[in-house]
């Protein structure tokens, strides 16, 4: 019993000191963080408490707006962190790896799928709606990196949706911030085991294409690189 009573304070201990370090690093890029979070808080328990005194009931819901008071600043925190965390990874290279990663259960990210030598990338995603290729970089040059890595899902998996999505702020762009949003809206029509297929044939493909013999000695003078650039794995 004592163990666990342990276990739970160290627990909690660690949250405490999490949110603790959420919220000072969001306080750097939102100075105003602190007065919006005590505006809220206050401003919900503060108005509960008024409709309490008019019915005559400003206990009851003096602990409710209390509550809810706790609820709503805990909402805004999230989201203005998520904001501010956001912004600090805009322009980052492998930030869109990042997000892909957080997407949620049942996807499956492999960064750096492609890339050229400008360190325009593009990462890849399965899930229950096929292959999401993302794409960051320079937009002009991306997009035929980004053809090139969809035309051999194509040939690889014929029977599974690709969509491809380049990350910017530019015309049929999406925001790094709506990129999660973006996947979650592509409809589900894998099923678990089809998914989990669609992972192994393109797992097998990786293995083998690390596993073919690279000529040895310097490269010839002269010769280039393909258009679509080196692959990364």
């Amino acid at each position: 019993m004592a163990r666990k009573e342990n276990a739970a304070d160290a627990a909690n201990a660690g949250r405490l000191k999490q949110i603790a370090l959420t919220y000072k690093m969001t306080r750097k890029a939102d100075k105003k963080l602190g007065l919006v979070l005590a505006a809220v808080g206050i401003g919900t328990f503060g108005v509960f408490l008024a409709i309490g005194f008019l019915i005559g009931h400003p206990y009851y819901l003096g602990i409710l707006g209390l509550l809810l008071g706790f609820l709503a600043t805990a909402i805004v925190f999230g989201r203005r962190a998520e904001r501010a965390a956001f912004g600090q990874m805009e322009g980052q290279p492998g930030a869109a790896a990042a997000v892909l990663d957080n997407v949620g259960r049942g996807w499956t990210t492999t960064p750096a799928v492609a890339m050229n030598r400008s360190q325009d990338v593009v990462h890849r995603a399965v899930g229950k709606a096929g292959i999401v290729l993302v794409a960051e970089g320079n937009p002009n040059r991306v997009k035929s990196l980004l053809a090139a890595e969809k035309k051999k899902m194509n040939r690889i998996v014929a029977d599974v949706p690709v969509h491809d999505v380049i990350v910017g702020t530019g015309e049929g762009q999406v925001e790094l911030k709506k990129l999660r949003t973006t996947m979650l809206k592509y409809p589900r029509v894998l099923t678990g085991p089809q998914v989990t297929a669609t992972n192994d044939r393109l797992r097998a493909l990786g293995d083998l294409m690390s596993n073919m013999p690279m000529p040895k000695g310097p490269m010839p003078k002269g010769m280039r690189m393909p258009k679509g650039g080196p692959k990364a794995r």
